[in-house]
């Protein structure tokens, strides 16, 4: 259900305007930069630059393309150990923290509008161990597979457990790999999959060998739902872990009957940066989701793929309309 992003390869950085994290143990890949990177090829700063004469460009470029935000990597980015390892080095040279969003597990979004992902489970472990080879020591932020888990009721029985095994061996190869890596593997929003089961499953991929895991990825919980249900889910865990919150379009919270694709009335939500004035046990609140990339040919605004930027889309969630 969560949505592509899909950008160039990196050139220069952008200075990040977003905070760093206040109380980030020392060594850890927040203490080790200045902020958070700010992509410089996101799809809002792409359209920015081709349409610097349109009504819209000065707010999506001060309200949404100058922020930090996640670099979604999947079957689109190309030879994935040269596009990650760009990205990273090009954030490591502006002494920034960059965000990742890895999204190729086999059987993509059970076949909805982000379906795809590598053609194999022999293919992913290949691609998702070429991701963490181009992380390599730089510092970094990621998010493993969003919906991989909460979607595991969607896919058929006999191959439950090549996913599972799929994720365990991504929780791995970022523990082994990448010792200035947060990783957090994700663990669906407030409202999908209860609590005690969430925690099963990402105690089922080892998810105690990395940072811990992420939620609210491409939606709209508010960052109070999504703490309370973070803070569920950490009870039933098998050894401590902290979580970050997508906070990218949360800024009005859902809709009453919670809609997920492009619904009307949401808004940007805090910018990328130290969760800990929230709750101790939340690392970061992070923009994952670009503002203005389409969930889907549904919703509020019709016609665009998932993934795809949407001016129209980007202003609403600017204005809250």
């Amino acid at each position: 259900m969560k949505r592509l992003l899909i950008g160039a390869a990196v050139a220069l950085a952008f200075v990040a305007t977003c905070t760093t994290a206040q109380a980030a143990p020392a060594g850890s890949p927040v203490s080790m930069t200045t902020g958070f990177y700010v992509d410089p090829d996101s799809n809002p700063a792409v359209w920015v630059r081709d349409h610097p004469s349109d009504a819209a460009a000065a707010s999506i470029r001060a309200n949404i393309a100058e922020k930090a935000g996640g670099r979604w990597f999947g079957n689109w980015s190309g030879n994935i150990q040269q596009a990650v390892s760009a990205f990273t080095g090009a954030a490591d040279a502006a002494d920034k923290l960059p965000i990742l969003v890895a999204y190729n597990i086999p059987g993509r979004d059970c076949g909805g509008d982000s379906k795809g992902g590598a053609g194999s489970p022999e293919a992913y472990r290949t691609w998702i161990s070429q991701f963490a080879d181009g992380i390599g020591n730089r510092p970094a932020v990621v998010i493993i597979e969003p919906d991989a888990l909460a979607q595991l009721d969607c896919i058929p029985a006999e191959v439950k457990q090549t996913r599972l095994d799929l994720l365990k061996y991504a929780v791995n190869q970022f523990a082994s790999k990448n010792p200035n890596t947060w990783a957090y593997m994700d663990g669906g929003n407030a409202t999908w999959i209860d609590a005690g089961e969430m925690a099963r499953r990402l105690n089922l991929v080892e998810v105690n060998k990395i940072r811990g895991f992420a939620l609210n990825t491409s939606n709209y919980y508010t960052t109070g739902q999504s703490v309370t249900k973070g803070n569920a889910i950490r009870a039933g865990l098998s050894s401590p872990a902290q979580f970050v919150i997508d906070t990218s379009r949360n800024g009005n919270g859902p809709t009453a009957d919670n809609q997920w694709c492009n619904p009307a009335g949401r808004k940007l939500g805090d910018t990328s940066r130290d969760g800990s004035h929230v709750s101790g046990t939340l690392d970061s609140l992070l923009w994952l989701k670009v503002p203005g990339d389409s969930d889907g040919d549904c919703g509020s605004v019709r016609g665009i793929p998932a993934g795809t930027f949407s001016p129209i889309l980007a202003t609403n969630l600017i204005t809250g309309h």
